[in-house]
């Protein structure tokens, strides 16, 4: 058998093996990858009409919590080593088939593994955000633990709700593409604060936060620059942060301001817009730049006057750290800290680094 194993790696390999071989881990890969996707998707067909049965029946006689127990316990006997039937998880199944009336197997909930399900059933109590959570965890190919993370800050009500003047500035259908990447506000709780901190301990939090930061911007950011400098007539400008939106080809000015929103901030960002727009983006690939502004409070009707004297598709919004407790929002630092906190650990970034 040695000698076999050893004259077949001695072996002369014809030209091209080595593509062959490639295409054929791909297609092993891909094929391994559909199959657990159908195994999946056939597992949590069958919690759901394991659970639909017991809805039924206990609708329609009653059935109390022994019931449950024993025949939790009878299918264990009967199925010694399958997982998944325990007492909790028949409680599971039967929530789901409430909380999802009709067969799942069409719906993106069914294309979920079954802890992102349970996830869905403890933590949200309106069909309507179980189904925006579980397309949006489809779509995005979140993990459990980013899943939990977007229930707790309240993404459905944040996404694409910062005021902006892209339906007029923008085409239809990209207007909405574009409002899509804003957020408001902003929730910064990742840096996780519970006592004073020194801004080399800020530092050193934000740097081993940066993923959290790029998935709270939204999905496909990619991290190009910070003081991303650039020259007109001799004067050098910067902007705070720049990224690349890969998920829709385009670049995305972000400029970080200390306290509220002032009119004057909308000019410059619109500038800086303009300038990347021209200059950065190739217009027969990219779509076209977009600017936010973060800020620490807002009125919306200075907002909306200021973004109605823009040519530039422009957002504003807040970030927070509304979640955080009391003793720990006292403990953050002040915006400017922060500003020039995060300026720095985006400094020493060299890679663009993108979101889940």
């Amino acid at each position: 058998m040695d000698e076999v194993s050893k004259s077949s790696r001695d072996v002369a390999l014809p030209e091209g093996y080595g593509d062959l071989l490639a295409e054929l881990k791909a297609t092993v890969a891909a094929t391994r990858w559909r199959a657990q996707r159908v195994v999946n998707t056939e597992l949590v067909s069958m919690y759901w009409t394991i659970g639909d049965a017991i809805l039924t029946r206990q609708e329609a006689e009653e059935w109390g919590t022994a019931v449950i127990e024993r025949l939790s316990r009878d299918l264990r006997q009967a199925f010694p080593k399958m997982r998944g039937l325990s007492r909790r998880n028949l409680f599971y199944m039967r929530s789901f088939a409430q909380a999802w009336p009709s067969e799942v197997v069409q719906q993106p909930v069914a294309q979920l593994p079954w802890g992102h399900i349970t996830v869905l059933l403890d933590r949200l109590d309106t069909s309507t955000e179980r189904d925006w959570y579980a397309a949006a965890a489809v779509e995005y190919g979140w993990s459990r633990n980013v899943l939990l993370n977007q229930i707790k800050n309240q993404l459905h009500n944040r996404a694409g709700a910062a005021p902006s003047n892209f339906p007029a500035r923008l085409p239809s259908a990209d207007s909405e593409l574009a409002q899509q990447l804003t957020r408001d506000p902003y929730v910064l709780d990742f840096l996780d604060l519970t006592g004073p901190m020194a801004e080399r301990d800020l530092e050193n939090t934000l740097m081993t936060r940066l993923q959290e930061f790029l998935l709270e911007l939204g999905h496909g950011f990619a991290f190009v620059g910070r003081q991303y400098r650039f020259t007109v007539d001799r004067t050098d400008f910067f902007i705070d942060l720049l990224f690349f939106n890969w998920a829709q080809s385009r670049f995305v000015v972000c400029e970080l301001k200390v306290g509220d929103f002032e009119p004057d901030y909308v000019g410059k960002l619109g500038f800086y817009v303009s300038w990347v727009d021209e200059n950065l983006r190739m217009p027969q690939a990219h779509a076209p730049t977009i600017g936010i502004l973060l800020c620490a409070g807002r009125k919306d009707n200075v907002v909306r006057y200021s973004l109605a004297g823009s040519n530039q598709p422009l957002a504003v919004a807040d970030y927070t750290y509304a979640t955080l407790p009391e003793a720990a929002r006292e403990a953050v630092p002040t915006e400017a800290e922060l500003t020039a906190t995060l300026n720095a650990v985006l400094r020493s970034q060299t890679q663009p680094t993108k979101t889940e």
